[in-house]
C-alpha cells in the first residue's frame, strides 16, 4: 500500500473509531478534529455511511446530521463492550454538543485522552471501579445511583487527577442536579468538574452548586465560550481555562 493510502487508511480508521467511542458524531466535530474542512470532514462521514460503517440521521430540523457507529463499524474498529448508538430527537443535541466539546478539548489538550460517557461505562464493566463517576442518592429506598459525566479529561500523568466534564443544556430538577453537584463536591477521584452550559441553564447550575457549597470544586463555563462561535473546523474564536 502506498504511503498515501496508508494516511487515509488510518485518517480514515481514526475517525469512525472516534465516531464508535463518542457514539455518534458530526462532520463539524469531525472537522475540529481532524483539522479539516467540513465539507471533506462530511465527504468522510458519508463513504463511512456507505459502508454501513456509520449510520446518518437528522432528527432535529435545522441542525446538523448525526453519524453514529454501527454494529459493522463496531467490528471494524475493534472496539469491544460499546454497542451501537441509538439517536433520537430527544438525545439528538445533546450528541452533538458532546461531540464538539470533545473534539476541542483533544486540540486544546493533544497531552490528555478525552474520554466519553460510553466508555467510561465499558470501563467501569470492565474492572467494576468507578472510573470517573460518582455515586448519588436519591435511588428507591435511599439507594445511591451512578452518575457518570459525559465527558473526561484523562491526563498522560497516572499521578494527575482527571477532569470531569458535565454538557448541561436543560435544566434538572433542582434537588437532583443539588445531590449531583453535593456528590462532585465529595469526591476525591477527579481534580475537579467543568459545567459547561448555554446562557439558559447557567443560574439553575450555579444556584445547586452553591447550595451545597461546592464552588471550589465545580465551575461553570459557558458552552459557547469553549466552541466559539464558528461551527467548522478551525481553532474557536475564544476559549475555557481548564486546568486539568
Amino acid at each position: 500500500m502506498s504511503r498515501s493510502r496508508l494516511a487515509a487508511e488510518q485518517d480514515r480508521k481514526s475517525i469512525i473509531g472516534w465516531a464508535a467511542r463518542m457514539g455518534a458524531v458530526t462532520a463539524e466535530a469531525v472537522a475540529v478534529r481532524e483539522e479539516l474542512a467540513v465539507a471533506s470532514a462530511r465527504s468522510r462521514l458519508s463513504a463511512a455511511a456507505r459502508e454501513g460503517l456509520l449510520s446518518r440521521c437528522r432528527p432535529l430540523a435545522g441542525k446538523a446530521s448525526l453519524y453514529a457507529i454501527t454494529s459493522s463499524g463496531l467490528r471494524f474498529t475493534g472496539l469491544r463492550g460499546l454497542g451501537p448508538c441509538r439517536v433520537s430527537a430527544s438525545n439528538a443535541a445533546h450528541l452533538m454538543a458532546c461531540a464538539q466539546v470533545a473534539a476541542m478539548l483533544e486540540r486544546r489538550y493533544p497531552d490528555h485522552r478525552v474520554l466519553g460517557e460510553r466508555e467510561l461505562r465499558e470501563i467501569e464493566g470492565h474492572d467494576g471501579a468507578v472510573s470517573a463517576g460518582v455515586l448519588v442518592r436519591g435511588g428507591g429506598a435511599g439507594l445511591a445511583l451512578r452518575h457518570r459525566p459525559d465527558l473526561v479529561l484523562w491526563p498522560a500523568d497516572d499521578e494527575c487527577q482527571p477532569v470531569a466534564v458535565e454538557v448541561e443544556l436543560t435544566v434538572k430538577a433542582p434537588d437532583r442536579l443539588a445531590g449531583i453537584c453535593r456528590s462532585w463536591a465529595r469526591s476525591r477521584h477527579v481534580a475537579g468538574v467543568l459545567y459547561l452550559v448555554p446562557a439558559s441553564v447557567e443560574a439553575a447550575v450555579k444556584r445547586a452548586i452553591a447550595a451545597v457549597d461546592a464552588e471550589d470544586r465545580v465551575v461553570v463555563a459557558h458552552l459557547d465560550a469553549l466552541l466559539g462561535s464558528s461551527p467548522g473546523g478551525g481553532a474557536p474564536e475564544r476559549t475555557v481555562a481548564v486546568e486539568p
